[in-house]
């Protein structure tokens, strides 16, 4: 890699433009094996020599100038970090303006100013439409399952007061640790009060499908990702990470169902789908739209991670229908890991513009909960077996997909 150091940046200024790029990374979703890949890239354009090292929860990066004598210039930052979310925006902005600061085309100081423009605050627009994408999100999953149309109603509403108590939490740290299982809590009694007082509802597929911004599916794919990739502690804690959440919605939905009894109300439950092929065909756009909005692209960048979401889903579909799901969810993370590639060498951003909203149909989310619920419901270890056995089957298919989808065509952008 060529070296486009700015001649007027110090040692200290490259490794905290570095460091501030590397936090940023971590904070909108990267992966440790991508996020390391890119901190080490940019360091060695800079003109430093970087070992980086993720987790979760934080960075350790330690730096040293290659121009200098062994050891008289070694500086680690240590750097304490929540656990990131998808903000493809932010991501591809954070990229672009690392490309700019690494080819000369800014200043160190120019990439810092940028990178702290990112954080102006969002305007009532923007938080009126996440509040619609919450709604759109379980409205639509509901609709993607077929149920009918008292459930996909219940969904959706349940759907939005998820994301109500999401902006409340931002002020209520306290109520942060918590808001999973409050999520699930409130998900719960809403819908056994729409099934015991209005109609009868799919009880367990409702309750799933307005959690489904919260399913931890992606980080359990991410997880696995990484421990296949050699990165066993991240892997290891984003694993433990994904089975923390999911608990926490059994125990949210677990307390609704006990309070339920307890006030004497039996919920009618009744298993039916019966929606037209149309219904599910507009919720599918529904839900690509929706995932558009909640994971943060930019408007111009709309039409191709709906793209993405639409064709992962139908490649999953019609490829599992023909030689089974593992194949088809194998089939659909290799191609949409191969556009994402393609896609970022085209259009010089980040390939996880098509490849994370392009696999966000297919991770396990709704079939970890779903099970965990009903092994609790039912007391049934034959229950959590086969659950458990379906989880892993669609992990392995999409890591699988992920592996060989790099191989098949390798990214030149490790985001």
């Amino acid at each position: 890699m060529s070296h486009a150091t700015t001649p007027t940046a110090t040692y200290a200024q490259r490794i905290a433009f570095v460091c501030e790029t590397a936090s940023r990374l971590h904070t909108y979703g990267t992966t440790a094996q991508r996020l390391e890949g890119a901190v080490v890239a940019l360091s060695t354009r800079l003109g430093l020599d970087c070992e980086p090292w993720s987790n979760p929860t934080g960075l350790i990066l330690s730096f040293s100038d290659p121009s200098r004598p062994l050891g008289a210039s070694d500086t680690t930052r240590v750097i304490r970090l929540a656990p990131g979310e998808n903000d493809l925006y932010k991501l591809g902005e954070s990229d672009r303006i690392a490309e700019a600061v690494a080819g000369g085309a800014m200043s160190i100081a120019q990439g810092h100013t940028a990178l702290r423009s990112l954080d102006s605050k969002p305007s009532l627009r923007w938080r009126a439409t996440q509040l619609l994408a919450f709604a759109l999100a379980s409205g639509a999953v509901a609709g993607l399952w077929r149920l009918p149309w008292i459930d996909i109603a219940t969904a959706t509403v349940i759907g939005l007061l998820i994301g109500v108590q999401s902006v409340l939490n931002e002020h209520r740290p306290r109520l942060r640790e918590a808001s999973d299982a409050v999520s699930a809590l409130v998900a719960g009694i809403v819908a056994v009060l729409v099934s015991t007082f209005i109609q009868p509802l799919n009880l367990n597929s409702v309750i799933i499908a307005s959690l489904v911004v919260l399913l931890p599916g992606m980080t359990l794919t991410n997880a696995v990702n990484e421990l296949t990739s050699g990165h066993l502690v991240s892997g290891t804690a984003r694993f433990a990470g994904a089975i923390a959440t999911i608990l926490k919605l059994t125990v949210g939905t677990l307390i609704a169902l006990t309070l339920a009894q307890l006030c004497g109300l039996y919920p009618e439950v009744r298993a039916l789908r019966p929606q037209p092929d149309w219904v599910e065909w507009t919720s599918l756009v529904l839900a690509a739209y929706a995932f558009a909005v909640l994971f943060k692209a930019h408007r111009r960048d709309y039409g191709w991670v709906m793209a993405a979401a639409i064709c992962g889903y139908l490649i999953s579909r019609f490829a599992g229908e023909a030689w089974g799901s593992p194949v088809g969810i194998f089939l659909s993370a290799l191609a949409i890991t191969a556009a994402g590639n393609l896609f970022a060498r085209w259009a010089n951003k980040p390939g996880a513009i098509i490849r994370v909203p392009g696999i966000i149909m297919l991770v396990p989310g709704s079939n970890s909960l779903r099970g965990v619920i009903s092994l609790m419901q039912q007391q049934d270890v034959v229950v959590g077996n086969t659950a458990l056995m379906a989880v892993v089957n669609i992990v392995m298919a999409l890591v699988a997909g992920l592996l060989f989808g790099n191989l098949l065509l390798p990214a030149r952008k490790n985001l």
